[in-house]
């Protein structure tokens, strides 16, 4: 009779079974994974803004077809197809068994500025996608760009002005004929030449909507850089003093009085 509380032997055969089998077991898998040809690179999906060439966003990516899909190193790929100059942002995912998927940002022009005889379009972050030689349709110009066009990458200037710009709502952005960006604060130029001093970038929707009211005083200046006391004048500030008014957010109180 076996003592109670005994633990059962265990056979050695059977450890050494055990053990034999998980060794192969991981052995199959490290295999079927780097030396096989079940799971390896046999196609690159490239989705978002594909606008970019597709030869171009491969060459970039430098993936090779045959790579076992563990291999790839996503961040490495998704840095160098960032390096392209119309990608904004890439993300690179694998997809078993086979495929590799790059994700695209593309860059948007939302900026023109005077350069080479020509325009340079240029997005929020500075970056010049193009140019040519006569003022690109639909875009701002940039009425005082803080350097060379070549050298305006990263700068808070021409992101505030792009930023602002890039989100005004259609309406206000067909009449926007040129911007200007001093650090944060952006001031934009319409057709028929009213002035419009927006400000820093936040609070956009709020502050279309009370430019939207006070443009039917056809001022020819307008405040909005705090939305809840917009002001109007019938003069740019720095100009010979006219009169002019403001306007309270209310849409109530309106004060006449010299602009400062």
């Amino acid at each position: 009779m076996r003592r109670a509380g005994r633990a059962p032997r265990r056979t050695p055969w059977k450890v050494a079974f055990f053990a034999v089998a998980a060794v192969g077991l991981v052995a199959g898998v490290a295999w079927a994974l780097l030396g096989s040809s079940f799971f390896v690179v046999r196609s690159v999906r490239i989705s978002g803004s594909v606008t970019v060439p597709r030869a171009t966003v491969l060459a970039a990516a430098g993936i090779r077809l045959g790579t076992p899909l563990i291999r790839v190193d996503a961040g490495a790929v998704a840095r160098r197809v960032e390096r392209i100059t119309q990608v904004q942002s890439a993300r690179v995912t694998t997809s078993w068994p086979d495929t590799v998927v790059i994700w695209i940002r593309r860059r948007t022009a939302v900026l023109a500025v005077a350069a080479h005889g020509g325009f340079d379009r240029m997005d929020r972050y500075g970056v010049v996608l193009g140019w040519g030689r006569t003022r690109p349709r639909g875009l701002a110009l940039l009425a005082n760009p803080p350097g060379p066009a070549g050298s305006l990458r990263g700068n808070e200037a021409v992101f505030s002005a792009g930023t602002v710009v890039g989100g005004l709502p259609a309406w206000l952005r067909e009449r926007v004929t040129a911007v200007r960006a001093t650090g944060a604060s952006v001031t934009l130029l319409l057709r028929g030449g009213a002035t419009v001093t927006w400000g820093g970038p936040g609070r956009a929707a709020e502050k279309a909507e009370e430019l939207a009211i006070l443009l039917r005083t056809d001022a020819r200046y307008y405040d909005v850089s705090d939305p809840v006391t917009a002001v109007t004048g019938l003069v740019v500030p720095g100009e010979p003093g006219r009169q002019g008014q403001h306007k309270q957010a209310s849409h109530s109180a309106v004060v006449t009085g010299n602009l400062p």
